[in-house]
């Protein structure tokens, strides 16, 4: 059997979870408990071109607010 994540005749979603970040998925396969459907079912091509365009940012929600919340500095 062949990898079904590069089977190029497949059918695929496009997965999104919490923290932002994607994935391509095999649409005969459930999709795992804590991502959602962004696009699809449809070819795979599409999908990657899907993730490509939304995933712009590779770092996880929870860092980027952890770099971008305000300076708490405690006073002794």
């Amino acid at each position: 059997m062949t990898n079904p994540f590069e089977d190029p005749e497949g059918t695929f979603l496009s997965l999104v979870n919490e923290e932002g970040q994607y994935s391509l998925w095999p649409a005969f396969a459930d999709v795992p408990a804590g991502w959602s459907v962004t696009l699809g079912p449809a070819g795979r091509a599409e999908c990657l071109r899907h993730i490509e365009t939304h995933w712009t940012d590779m770092r996880p929600r929870s860092l980027v607010r952890a770099l971008t919340a305000p300076d708490v500095r405690l006073e002794a």
